[in-house]
């Protein structure tokens, strides 16, 4: 992962956490990172935010996110 990425990563976190705090329900929180182009996918390894266009996976959740 080159410094790009992680920053990248980092950027999408930080979208998705302030996302989190403004949404009342994980359902409402999911349905808004739709508009970015952006799901929630749970997995045997965790939480990760992915990306609806391309389907793969851009970055982890902290652990608070993850249930």
């Amino acid at each position: 992962m080159t410094m790009q990425d992680t920053q990248q990563s980092r950027k999408i976190r930080d979208l998705v956490m302030r996302e989190r705090q403004m949404a009342v329900s994980d359902r409402e929180w999911k349905h808004r990172l739709r508009g970015y182009g952006y799901a929630i996918t749970d997995t045997t390894e965790g939480r990760f935010v992915t990306s609806l266009v391309q389907g793969r996976a851009l970055c982890s959740l902290p652990g608070h996110l993850a249930a």
